[in-house]
């Protein structure tokens, strides 16, 4: 292969610079030891020539005492040192950093716990803090209730002796007179003696056992008297009316005012309650005792608000005993008014708030419910006639109802009164 002219005296112009160029080389390979840094003796450097045409410069450095060397060559003792030291603090940062991760997560872990605790805590305060307000309002009304049977028992105590008093008086006045001792006064007209007081109560003969009796004795004013209905023998207060109809009449209901609550418990619809001149509940054993000596009718007189006067007549009236819960048996309707008693409440028992039936809740009294009513005597007193329930979350009226008045069952009356007496009374009665 020929090569070109000037390649070949471009070598021969080059040849005597690589020459020398090889000779500076083989002395700078010979060079031994140098002075540099100002006259001190730093360290030994040599300068060499490698195999590919490139130059390597090696120095060795001495063991020096608090002697610098120039900056191009650097202690290397010290710079190990602070890198090894730079070594330590960069594992000693990641140790701490790793620490610190180790004491964040168990930090959190710990609130974690904290929180759990606090919410068990609260939890348990709120449980202990709620049986303990639940105990206390049991204690509480446990306690009022006790004060309450306490302060009744007194009366009722007191209200016995009064009664056995008068009546140990009114057995000795019937000892020595062939005729009955009436109008005994007592401090509770209403409350009837279940047990036998006396034995020689029941040898009392020629007294009245209803307001008729007492009619035919030749009383002909209102008011109350004392009568021995012939089923129990133990006298009893009732108010008659001797002016509506001919007289004779029995009062065992009235409503005036309101100034009595009809919400009661089936011991007192048994026994009676209210006041005998003003609004009252004679009682249903009462009624049972005195509407079972015979056959005896039923008059209901009502008023609105317009003072409109309305009454109803039943030729049959009766009620059955406690075991039969009282049972009602009304029937032969007449009067001023439609019939809103008769047809639909014959038949029914009694019933009151606190014995689970739902028309009596509802209604806030006793009454001969079916499903609920159609007349209702014993509601609660709303003036002015139309109504809206005062209980929040009624479930239906509660007034004091005669459907047919009004159409309606939110229009309560005025005034109402319910009166027996034998159905073969005879208001002219012949000398």
């Amino acid at each position: 292969m020929r090569r070109p002219a000037w390649a070949i005296w471009a070598f021969l112009l080059l040849l005597p610079l690589l020459s020398g160029s090889a000779a500076m080389a083989e002395e700078e390979r010979n060079a031994t030891v140098q002075r540099v840094g100002g006259g001190s003796q730093c360290g030994e450097y040599t300068n060499q020539a490698t195999e590919d045409g490139m130059c390597r410069l090696a120095a060795t450095l001495p063991q020096l005492d608090e002697r610098r060397c120039p900056d191009m060559f650097r202690c290397t003792d010290e710079v190990s040192y602070w890198l090894h030291q730079n070594d330590e603090r960069k594992q000693q940062v990641a140790s701490l950093k790793e620490t610190v991760a180790q004491v964040r997560e168990e930090l959190r872990n710990h609130r974690h716990r904290i929180k759990a605790l606090e919410l068990q805590r609260d939890d348990r305060s709120h449980v202990v803090n709620g049986t303990l307000e639940r105990r206390l309002h049991d204690v509480e009304q446990h306690l009022a209730q006790a004060v309450s049977l306490l302060h009744l028992q007194g009366a009722l105590i007191l209200n016995l002796q009064n009664q056995v008093h008068n009546l140990s008086q009114l057995v000795e006045q019937a000892k020595k007179s062939p005729g009955c001792l009436v109008n005994v006064v007592r401090p509770n007209p209403l409350m009837s003696i279940q047990q036998d007081l006396h034995p020689e109560i029941h040898h009392m003969r020629n007294c009245p056992i209803d307001c008729a009796s007492i009619f035919y004795n030749g009383v002909r004013r209102s008011g109350v008297y004392t009568v021995v209905p012939s089923l129990a023998g133990v006298p009893v207060e009732v108010y008659c009316d001797m002016d509506t109809d001919g007289g004779g009449w029995t009062v065992i209901q009235r409503r005036l005012d309101g100034s009595v609550s009809f919400d009661r418990t089936w011991r007192e619809y048994r026994a009676g309650f209210g006041d005998l001149r003003s609004e009252f509940w004679l009682g249903n054993e009462h009624i049972h005792q005195l509407s079972g000596q015979g056959d005896y009718s039923l008059r209901i007189d009502m008023d609105d608000w317009s003072n409109k006067h309305k009454h109803a007549l039943y030729q049959h009236f009766s009620v059955e005993d406690e075991e039969r819960r009282y049972r009602l048996h009304v029937s032969g309707f007449s009067g001023s008014v439609r019939d809103s008693f008769g047809w639909y409440h014959d038949q029914r028992a009694f019933a009151t708030p606190d014995g689970g039936d739902i028309c009596a809740e509802i209604s806030h009294g006793g009454w001969w419910y079916g499903q609920c009513f159609y007349a209702n005597l014993n509601g609660v007193y709303y003036r002015g006639g139309r109504y809206t329930p005062k209980v929040k979350g009624h479930l239906g009226p509660d007034g004091i109802v005669w459907h047919s008045w009004r159409d309606s069952d939110f229009y309560s009356l005025r005034k109402v009164a319910m009166m027996i007496r034998p159905r073969a009374f005879r208001k002219r009665p012949s000398p």
